[in-house]
C-alpha cells in the first residue's frame, strides 16, 4: 500500500504521510524516523518500515519513543485514513474495565461506610483506607494521582474502585503503573471516539450575490 512499486523501500515522503495518519505529534514522528532509518538514508527498507511501524504502536500506548520499547508488547498501530471516511477503523470495542464485578461490589461497601458526599469522596476520608494498607507513601500518591482521573481532588465510586484495585495489586507486589492503562479507565471516563475523526471539512459559506454588493445607483 505504500510501496507501490515494491521496491522494498518506502521513500521519506511516502513514509511521512503515511506515519502522519497516526495522530502522533511531528516531534515523535521525527524521533521515530531517526530511529528507523539511523543512517540517514532517507528511505526506510522492510526492517526500517517495520521498527517504525512497531515504535508508533508503542507511542500511542504511551510508552517512550526508543529501541528498547521494540520489545514491548503491544497492540498494532492504528492510522487514520482522512482522505477515505470508508478506511476508517472503526472505534474499538469497549475495552473490558480490569475492576472485576465482585470486587467492585466489596470496593462499592467500602465506599458507601465512608459517607460519600454527593457521591464523591474527600482525599481527607480516602487518606486513612490508602494508609491502611502500609504501603508506601510514594506509592500511596502515585494511587492517588492515578484514580482521580477528573482531577477533581475528590473520588467518585469509579475512582475509589480504580484506587483499591491499584492498592491490592501493589499488595501483591505487582507494581503500580505511571500511567493509568485504558483497560483501568473506568467506562463512565472513557471519552467516546466519533467514528469520523476530521473526515468531514466544513464547507465555506457561500459568497454573498454580487448585486447585493453594489450601491444602489443614486439618481440624479
Amino acid at each position: 500500500q505504500v510501496d507501490p512499486a515494491y521496491t522494498g523501500r518506502v521513500g521519506a515522503s511516502e513514509a511521512a504521510l503515511f506515519l502522519k495518519k497516526s495522530g502522533l505529534s511531528d516531534i515523535v514522528l521525527g524521533k521515530i524516523w531517526d530511529l528507523a532509518d539511523p543512517e540517514g538514508k532517507g528511505y526506510l527498507d522492510k526492517q526500517g518500515f517495520y521498527v517504525a511501524l512497531r515504535l508508533v504502536a508503542c507511542a500511542q500506548n504511551g510508552h517512550d519513543v526508543n529501541l528498547s520499547s521494540l520489545n514491548l508488547t503491544v497492540p498494532p498501530p492504528k492510522f487514520h485514513d482522512t482522505s477515505s471516511p470508508l478506511l476508517i477503523t472503526p472505534p474499538s470495542t469497549e475495552t473490558h474495565w480490569a475492576v472485576r464485578v465482585e470486587e467492585k461490589a466489596k470496593f462499592d461497601g467500602i465506599f458507601e461506610s465512608l459517607l460519600p458526599v454527593n457521591g464523591l469522596l474527600s482525599g481527607d476520608k480516602v487518606k486513612p483506607v490508602l494508609m491502611n494498607s502500609k504501603l508506601p507513601l510514594d506509592i500511596l500518591g502515585r494511587v492517588w494521582d492515578l484514580s482521580d482521573i477528573d482531577k477533581d481532588g475528590h473520588l467518585d465510586k469509579d475512582e475509589f474502585a480504580v484506587a483499591m484495585h491499584l492498592v491490592y495489586r501493589a499488595l501483591e507486589k505487582e507494581p503500580v503503573p505511571s500511567l493509568l492503562p485504558p483497560s483501568l479507565i473506568p467506562p463512565s471516563k472513557r471519552k467516546k471516539t466519533p467514528v469520523f475523526p476530521g473526515a468531514v471539512p466544513v464547507l465555506p459559506a457561500s459568497p454573498p450575490p454580487k448585486d447585493s454588493l453594489r450601491s444602489t445607483p443614486s439618481h440624479g
